[in-house]
């Protein structure tokens, strides 16, 4: 099993200490690429695929841990693309 396997199958088992570091990775694996925010976007992250899907999330701070409904929404949105 690939490194990025294990860390989808850690984002599939909701784990309470995921990071954004790690959800990030997730992402540009299947493609998505993190949009340039503009001057108001605050914590807001948008990531888009070559087919336009788009997951937004706040990225959490001061520390890196994601929160529960945020991995459950990546979660729904991965799985609504056919990607996991």
């Amino acid at each position: 099993m690939t490194r990025i396997d294990k860390i989808i199958e850690r984002l599939l088992s909701n784990p309470s200490d995921f990071t954004y570091d790690e959800t990030v990775r997730i992402l540009n694996y299947f493609g998505y690429e993190k949009l340039k925010s503009g001057k108001t976007a605050g914590a807001r992250r948008k990531f888009i695929n070559k087919d336009n899907h788009i997951i937004i999330f706040h990225e959490p701070h001061p520390g890196k841990i994601m929160k529960k409904y945020q991995l459950k929404q990546i979660i729904d949105k991965l799985k609504e693309n056919k990607q996991i």
